[in-house]
């Protein structure tokens, strides 16, 4: 009775499958034969009234006709899925005339073109480059550059602290400890250090994040003359040959003297505009000797040694070379703006 029965939801459960239409009503057949409230469930769940030498042998026949559906649901579902994906190929009509879509190559972002510029420029004068931390401590970021906890030129770097002793580092000047702790006494010492720095400012000028790259050249009898010529054959490599630079006292107190130094304006080539508010001199970094306590700090004599250091915004030298108003274009990612370069 049962085997006649479990022969009987075989035969037209496969007869259904054959005549669906469908994967919709493939599906549905599916369900009421072999769902949990299917046809094929309620016969095996009837099996406790069965003597237990009956069970095993109901029990291979009902797996039996389950093996016989599912493949015939497979079989059937394998054939619609082809019907289905022929009849979109004879709905689609393809123009093989038709121009592909042309990609163009792709560029460096300004920022990494002008920072690999940089680079270039210094590695090719004898610097090597060197990296560091962008979460600071306080002590690399402030103290170690004659910059103790009390000294108010801190109130000039607007900086975002993760604890009272840690934060994110303001400039890249404490590459410049790291690197001279690491190789004191050892001389010459000549590293760039680029990368990422944060500060509180937000504004046309201003980025929360921006780029700088520093400098730091160490050894015996090194003069400001020495400074000045790297910045002179620096601005004239990036900005052009006749580009004419300027160095105006200025105060930072990791260096003694310091300065801030001037080029003559890429607008208007120093006859005076807008741009440069009719001066003929563009703000570009800043730099100096740097100071003996910074020295003694970092493990070397300033009997001995001197060096110069120098820093300067991506961002700045990007804007005044590509003559962009906005530092907010390079951080918006406006293809219309990016494919300009």
């Amino acid at each position: 009775m049962v085997e006649q029965k479990l022969q009987d939801t075989q035969t037209r459960a496969l007869e259904e499958i054959t005549r669906s239409d469908s994967l919709e009503e493939l599906n549905e057949i599916r369900i009421r034969f072999l769902g949990k409230k299917g046809e094929l469930t309620g016969v095996l769940r009837g099996m406790a009234a069965f003597s237990p030498e009956e069970r095993p042998r109901i029990g291979q026949i009902a797996n039996r006709v389950r093996e016989k559906i599912e493949e015939k649901l497979d079989d059937r579902m394998a054939q619609l899925k082809e019907q289905v994906r022929k009849r979109k190929l004879e709905a689609e009509t393809l123009d093989i005339t038709l121009p592909g879509t042309v990609f163009g190559p792709g560029r460096l972002h300004p920022l990494t073109a002008v920072t690999r510029q940089i680079e270039d420029i210094f590695l090719g004068l004898g610097f090597s480059i060197a990296e560091g931390p962008e979460v600071e401590t306080d002590y690399y970021n402030f103290e170690a550059l004659n910059l103790p906890k009390d000294h108010p030129a801190r109130d000039m770097q607007d900086t975002f602290f993760i604890t009272p002793e840690t934060l994110l580092r303001t400039h890249t000047s404490p590459v410049q400890v790291r690197t001279m702790e690491r190789t004191a006494p050892a001389l010459p010492v000549k590293i760039i250090a680029p990368g990422k720095v944060y500060r509180r400012d937000d504004d046309a000028t201003h980025s929360p994040m921006f780029h700088q790259i520093e400098g730091l050249a160490l050894d015996r009898r090194i003069t400001f003359a020495d400074l000045r010529g790297v910045l002179q054959v620096f601005a004239r490599q990036m900005f052009g040959e006749d580009t004419q630079t300027r160095f105006r006292p200025s105060y930072f107190p990791f260096t003694e003297p310091s300065a801030e130094v001037d080029i003559s304006c890429v607008m208007c080539a120093g006859k005076g505009c807008r741009v440069c508010s009719h001066t003929g001199w563009l703000e570009i970094l800043g730099c100096g000797m740097v100071h003996p306590r910074v020295l003694e700090m970092s493990g070397y004599s300033s009997e001995e040694v001197t060096g110069f250091a120098f820093g300067m915004g991506i961002e700045r030298v990007t804007m005044l070379k590509y003559g962009i108003d906005d530092l907010r274009l390079l951080f918006d990612n406006d293809m219309r703006f990016l494919a300009q370069f």
